[in-house]
């Protein structure tokens, strides 16, 4: 069934997509939808409005190296159902999500184009990045992709790298900041605070009798930040409340440190009732490492002055 969420069309097999010919479409995982895929976008509505065509994604769920080299498969930025709100913001009309089984891995490159750009998308025009790869074990690069394109009679546009403090905006080099705790360099590479979502849990209750009441945050999120304390910013997902927070990620070493990850969350501003059962926290900016303290109470001191660091933070960047 073809899914709508707003105006832009989802399809989630080849059947689903009748009636997307004839696109402009750009090809990839998108992952973490950053600067480099939103300027693939933008390049894919200007190309659709060349070729009187409609901005298409071509995308795949699961990222394909979970099937042909799952040992080596990244932890994902953003589900699916991320990417595809993200990527309706940049204009897209519509999105192909192929499922990625062997039978798509085996698939040739002509084959690829074929059945699935030419006799599935309509493609008049079709952009991706320099180091695009497609077909069975990646055999088709950019320079057979146009070759194709000759032949079936749609263009082929190669999109530059965007950099960004002299590093190439990519999934991965995000992936390394934010597990290394980079997450304001991250964040100006995604265009928005990297952000996990989840229940609220209840936490181990040492804490919040002996230092402050926190958020107890359960994530499916693949990639962490690194261990530390993070100015944050915290929403219900179920309503329009946010406030101010501060998060730590770690292991509780002052009690004791055998209760595996937390995240916990204190707010900046009240809480008022109704408690959200399920919140969003962006990472804004890293304070320092997670660390053991001699007593709750110094632990309760160290956490008040990050909270001062966290509104010296807000008066400079309003939340």
């Amino acid at each position: 069934m073809l899914i709508h969420e707003s105006s832009m069309k989802i399809a989630r097999r080849i059947e689903e997509a009748a009636g997307f010919a004839p696109s402009a479409v750009t090809i990839g995982n998108f992952d973490g939808v950053h600067l480099g895929h939103q300027h693939l976008f933008e390049e894919a509505v200007r190309a659709a409005s060349e070729a009187r065509a409609r901005p298409t994604v071509l995308t795949f769920d699961p990222h394909p190296a979970r099937v042909v080299a799952p040992d080596r498969a990244p932890g994902l930025l953003t589900p699916i159902e991320e990417r595809c709100r993200l990527i309706e913001q940049y204009g897209i009309a519509q999105v192909l999500i192929l499922p990625f089984d062997e039978t798509l891995a085996r698939r040739s490159p002509e084959e690829f184009v074929r059945e699935i750009l030419v006799q599935t998308l309509g493609t008049k025009i079709v952009l991706v990045g320099e180091n695009f790869r497609f077909g069975h074990k990646q055999s088709g690069d950019t320079r057979l992709l146009a070759r194709l394109g000759e032949q079936y009679g749609f263009e082929t546009r190669i999109v530059s790298a965007i950099r960004l403090r002299n590093r190439i905006v990519s999934s991965s080099e995000v992936r390394k900041l934010i597990e290394a705790g980079r997450v304001s360099l991250a964040c100006r590479m995604l265009k928005r605070p990297y952000a996990l979502c989840g229940e609220v849990v209840r936490g181990h209750g040492i804490g919040s009798k002996q230092v402050v009441p926190t958020l107890n945050l359960r994530v499916s999120g693949e990639v962490l930040p690194r261990r530390g304390v993070y100015i944050t910013r915290t929403a219900d997902v179920d309503s329009s409340r946010q406030w101010r927070s501060i998060t730590n990620i770690g292991y509780r070493p002052t009690f004791g440190g055998d209760s595996g990850l937390s995240i916990e969350t204190f707010l900046l501003d009240p809480l008022e009732d109704p408690p959200p059962g399920r919140i969003r926290v962006e990472f804004l900016h890293r304070v320092r490492e997670e660390k053991k303290f001699e007593s709750p109470e110094a632990l309760k001191s160290q956490v008040l002055r990050d909270v001062n660091r966290a509104q010296s933070y807000f008066r400079r960047i309003p939340a």
